[in-house]
């Protein structure tokens, strides 16, 4: 199935297609819980909000469906001991493509990205709930660092950073 999808650029109007994908990721843990207007609003506008820090951000279409079923995006590191260093952001796959490839191709065109702008490597966050994408980011060559932080979200969430050299 993931051969017939569609990986594009994200456009503003991919808003209510994103947004239930995201839900649908966060509504597999307990006590995740997405609030777009107050935790998330660059969904509302995905590709003004990534366009604006100087991001890219992609999306998988199944095409006969029209779903939206994949999303992954960067911005430049927004820490200084990164600099110069892309942040992956928003990685999510529908569970029903999962472990078929959609992830890594779009993690690919990010690395591609960063590697064609001369960054240094990637680096990310990720919920300490989100094992399987823990490793997924570790068969891709991401090491997870002993840092953690809190984002005193209404999911309470507490994240584990992990960074890939180039």
């Amino acid at each position: 199935m993931a051969a017939t999808l569609v990986t594009r650029p994200a456009r503003d109007s991919d808003r209510a297609g994103l947004i239930a994908l995201i839900a649908g990721a966060y509504a597999e843990y307990p006590g995740c819980v997405l609030d777009v207007e107050r935790e998330e609003p660059d969904l509302l506008a995905i590709a003004s909000a990534y366009a604006r820090h100087g991001g890219e951000f992609w999306v998988s279409i199944e095409p006969e469906r029209g779903a939206l079923v994949g999303s992954a995006g960067w911005v430049p590191s927004p820490a200084p001991e990164y600099r110069g260093w892309r942040q992956v952001r928003k990685v999510y796959v529908a569970r029903e493509l999962r472990r078929a490839g959609l992830a890594s191709g779009l993690l690919e065109r990010i690395e591609g990205a960063a590697r064609a702008a001369g960054a240094p490597g990637l680096e990310l966050w990720s919920d300490t709930r989100f094992s399987d994408a823990h490793r997924f980011y570790e068969r891709r060559g991401f090491t997870r660092g002993a840092a953690t932080r809190e984002l005193f979200d209404l999911s309470l969430s507490v994240e584990y950073h992990f960074e890939k050299r180039f």
